[in-house]
């Protein structure tokens, strides 16, 4: 593939990137590549499920060849530069591919060492996480398993994937045990960064009534900071007063810091001073705001809102049209308006619906249908409806 140019160029072969080149192709844009290394894809929402004992493994990963759109090439291999002014991206296998527009979206890397003792506890034992595929049914064997001890489960400072998939495990957890009579012989510690419990006033009312039916113990503003997998400890700090808490856990589930791949943050695409390597593009057209034929959606985009696949799905068609009406060189009229949306997965049946804006101010798909009410309904919509419009409407660019 070395020399070979593109007219659209995408970064990345996850939802962001084969759903956009999708879309693209349908607008008449023919000459399409995605550059993807791995041979798998997956449908990260149903990750909290597995860890919940409400999903198959199977169920959420796929073939990376089944989901490529026809007509837009697969390049199995990994960007590691970008050189805006060439236009050429590098490639892991040496060699470099020319563009007329790129698309950023490789999505975020998992920071496991940032936490001290973090990528050997998960690892361990007692230690698992539903943020990665291969530990997520790991996360349920110790759930299911657990009889009576200390399951904490963590959620990290800064910009992640689906912010509440942190709780998720754990209600679904909480729920089973109680199933088994054996709920109230388990100490359940929750550690939040945040100073709510997520962040929309009428959704934090709804969580804090499972969290105290649960019998939850809740960390607010505070952080996991480090773990002694051997001794089965963790460090856990109050942001709000800078003290420190040892726990002894019997389970812990945890979510690790995340950023932008580093080979992302060398480039010239974030913002220079955006550690966390993020692209800097105007949030509302996706556009780059220095480099007027680089775009950018999904997880690694410095947007400001929430990252959620809901908040991808209306980026795409914004991102799609915009980058059309450039190449025909007529002005960006399609605006992300900063939705997105979280599914919690309160109880094995019910799911908290949350719609929101970039400022966590309630933004319902439908008006004045309270969502945010623990719901039978939505539980249908997220665990049996969104994957089916996932796997056969979003990734053929027609959600």
């Amino acid at each position: 593939m070395a020399g070979q140019h593109y007219d659209v160029l995408v970064i990345g072969g996850g939802n962001a990137g084969v759903s956009l080149a999708a879309r693209l192709h349908r607008y008449g844009v023919k000459d399409v590549a995605v550059m993807e290394p791995g041979d798998q894809h997956f449908y990260q929402p149903l990750f909290s499920h597995i860890a919940g004992g409400r999903a198959k493994p199977s169920e959420a990963v796929r073939p990376q060849r089944s989901v490529m759109p026809p007509g837009v090439e697969w390049i199995r291999d990994g960007a590691v530069g970008i050189d805006p002014a060439s236009n050429t991206v590098s490639m892991a296998s040496g060699g470099h591919l020319g563009y007329g527009h790129l698309v950023v979206c490789p999505g975020l890397q998992l920071d496991w060492d940032k936490i001290p003792g973090l990528a050997g506890a998960v690892q361990s034992p007692s230690g698992a996480s539903h943020y990665e595929f291969s530990l997520a049914a790991k996360a349920w064997t110790l759930l299911r398993g657990l009889k009576a001890g200390t399951a904490v489960f963590t959620m990290p400072s800064g910009p992640i994937k689906c912010g509440g998939a942190s709780q998720k495990p754990m209600y679904l957890a909480c729920d089973y045990w109680r199933e088994q009579g054996v709920l109230h012989d388990i100490r359940v510690v929750m550690v939040q960064p945040s100073a709510t419990v997520f962040g929309v006033p009428a959704v934090d009312d709804e969580l804090k009534r499972k969290i105290a039916e649960y019998g939850v113990e809740l960390r607010l503003e505070s952080e996991l900071v480090s773990v002694e997998a051997a001794a089965q400890n963790v460090l856990i700090r109050d942001n709000a007063t800078g003290s420190t808490e040892e726990l002894h856990y019997d389970v812990l589930n945890a979510v690790p810091p995340q950023s932008a791949p580093d080979w992302l943050k060398a480039t010239e695409l974030p913002a220079p001073d955006d550690s966390g390597g993020f692209v800097e593009v105007d949030p509302q057209t996706l556009r780059h705001v220095r480099f007027a034929n680089i775009w950018s959606l999904g997880d690694a985009a410095a947007t400001t809102n929430s990252k959620s696949g809901g908040a991808l799905r209306k980026q795409t068609k914004v991102l799609a049209k915009n980058l059309v009406a450039a190449r025909e060189g007529r002005p960006l009229t399609e605006k992300y308006d900063g939705y997105s949306v979280c599914p919690f997965t309160v109880s094995r049946s019910t799911v908290v619906f949350a719609e929101f804006d970039d400022h966590y101010r309630p933004m319902p798909s439908v008006p004045k249908l309270p969502t945010w009410k623990e719901s039978r309904a939505s539980w249908v919509v997220d665990r049996d409806i969104f994957p089916r419009v996932y796997w056969n409407l979003i990734l053929k660019g027609r959600a």
